[in-house]
């Protein structure tokens, strides 16, 4: 019912559900407060608290906006979206050549379903599944689906884009790159000042198959409006270094992050992880 209502009221609804939890149910506050602190130890607790401000109003507005893309029509999308840089996404695929997109949680993300309305290939969304509540992963997988896209599970990516790769189908790996990977997982650096694990896939496929890897970021120009870059972050991947891929990406999301740190998910517990004895920081 909500995804029916007109952005005027969306946008009211979201004032209301952020004084509810930045005030009333203090939403994840140690979490987010505790993250900040790490990421920008130079700062002051009260531009820490401002950011967090900032922060609840985005998240309310992210929140509702992904519950409107369950209904929202391609002119509407549209009329809110600038996407820039796709033109090289064409070049590529007029060369039969697939590609690698890293996205990262900032800004609105979940909008990058309309992809598959801006390209030829054959989009392929990553997810990892909803665990305990199959009914809401339901729902966000009509919403990302809507527009032609097809959500994988994390776990069988891999092989679905080495299939794809040998049938030679042009397709866009599209991922979030920068969310939590497994404890156990063999590659730890260091983002925002922090030890973390990342996934190490998303780099052996694209060693493997040598496809460009493309970075995308999102500028917020208003509610609700937002603007889409795509530009490429590595040409061919099998000439490059290992991990130097992963850490190219970590580099540029941190820089976008420092620029506007209001937009960052920041209330995913995406430190909780200790990196396992034995496996060691790459740097």
């Amino acid at each position: 019912m909500i995804s029916y209502l007109p952005f005027r009221l969306i946008y009211v609804l979201s004032d209301f559900l952020c004084l509810i939890l930045s005030r009333i149910i203090r939403y994840r506050r140690k979490v987010i407060l505790e993250n900040l602190q790490y990421a920008f130890p130079e700062k002051s607790a009260g531009e820490i608290r401002l950011i967090m401000k900032k922060y609840y109003k985005h998240l309310t507005d992210l929140m509702l906006e992904t519950i409107k893309l369950h209904t929202i029509s391609t002119k509407e999308l549209d009329k809110r979206l600038t996407v820039h840089g796709l033109d090289i996404a064409e070049s590529y695929y007029k060369q039969k050549k697939s590609l690698i997109v890293l996205a990262m949680h900032h800004n609105n993300w979940e909008w990058s379903s309309i992809l598959p309305t801006r390209t030829k290939h054959k989009t392929l969304m990553l997810y990892n599944p909803v665990r305990g509540n199959q009914t809401f992963e339901k729902f966000l997988i009509y919403s990302r689906e809507r527009w032609g896209g097809k959500c994988v599970p994390v776990n069988k990516s891999a092989r679905l884009v080495l299939d794809f790769h040998k049938r030679g189908i042009p397709s866009i790996l599209w991922l979030g790159a920068d969310q939590t990977s497994p404890a156990n997982s063999k590659f730890w650096t260091i983002f925002l000042n922090r030890e973390a694990p990342f996934f190490s896939g998303p780099e052996k496929i694209a060693i493997k198959t040598n496809v460009p890897i493309m970075f995308q970021y999102i500028k917020k120009t208003g509610r609700g409006r937002y603007e889409y870059y795509f530009t490429t972050l590595i040409e061919k991947p099998a000439g490059i270094e290992p991990n130097e891929i992963i850490l190219t990406y970590i580099r540029k999301m941190e820089e976008i992050i420092r620029n506007e740190p209001e937009y960052y998910l920041w209330s995913h517990r995406r430190w909780k992880h200790k990196r396992p004895e034995g496996v060691p920081l790459t740097i």
